[in-house]
């Protein structure tokens, strides 16, 4: 791993883990169905992506699809979910709770964060969501959060620009800012040029055809405007071209 420039990506299948790394990927955030924005993947991924890497994995604690807030029922999952990834041996996790107020749920948090016991903790773009992001990067600091990912409340990093060089500032050195959403070699010598931004969260996803060779015209069981015979996966070479970029950064 580069000591001044982290390169994660996020990741739904053992393939993609794989193509990551063969890219040049620090660690994953591995989710599953990355097509509705991530939702909490399976011990038994996590466990077969492990059978042949040992990069750093983070572990997205996302219970459905949706807002970031939760109910009790809900908030059980996620606890317990925490746990789980921990006694597997992952390396962090990846979460975020908020009030309907669009703060950040301190409470829930402590929480978490309790259950992760010294894993490293990323709070996700959840943090994108929020009534205050500079108000809300103190609190994260106050709880030992260690990452923030987001876009700067934008729906693209680059569109976000702004606010990313105000959180930079912010963050200082008690807390990364993960930059995500849009994330590809343009867009990083974009950042590397218009900010001291350092860490990014890239998918580096190119679309693949199904191999079913049969394919019933009449029914869908994709979401509606989504064809269910593309396969999203990993490219290698998208995420080598970030990789590269970085290290010529570091010479």
């Amino acid at each position: 791993m580069s000591e001044k420039y982290l390169l994660e990506c996020c990741v739904d299948s053992v393939e993609s883990a794989l193509e990551a790394e063969k890219g040049g990927a620090d660690r994953l955030e591995l989710c599953a169905n990355l097509v509705i924005g991530g939702t909490t993947p399976s011990l038994s991924l996590y466990e077969q992506i492990r059978k042949h890497s040992h990069i750093r994995i983070h572990a997205l604690i996302r219970p459905r699809f949706g807002d970031f807030l939760y109910t009790d029922e809900e908030f059980e999952i996620l606890k317990k979910e925490v746990v789980k990834f921990r006694q597997a041996g992952a390396e962090g996790i990846v979460i975020g709770c908020l009030t309907p107020d669009g703060e950040l749920d301190l409470e829930k948090m402590k929480q978490l964060m309790e259950c992760a016991d010294g894993m490293s903790v990323t709070l996700h773009r959840a943090f994108d969501m929020c009534k205050d992001q500079l108000k809300t990067l103190e609190l994260a600091k106050t709880l030992g959060v260690n990452t923030i990912l987001t876009s700067g409340g934008a729906p693209s990093c680059l569109e976000g620009i702004s606010r990313m060089k105000e959180l930079a500032e912010a963050a200082g050195n008690s807390i990364s800012i993960l930059a995500g959403a849009g994330i590809n070699a343009d867009a990083v010598r974009t950042l590397l040029k218009e900010t001291s931004l350092t860490h990014f969260h890239m998918s580096g996803k190119k679309v693949l055809e199904s191999g079913m060779k049969y394919r019933n015209p009449a029914v869908s069981m994709g979401i509606p405007g989504m064809s269910e015979y593309h396969i999203w996966r990993t490219d290698s070479q998208a995420v080598r071209a970030v990789r590269t970029l970085l290290d010529e950064c570091e010479c």
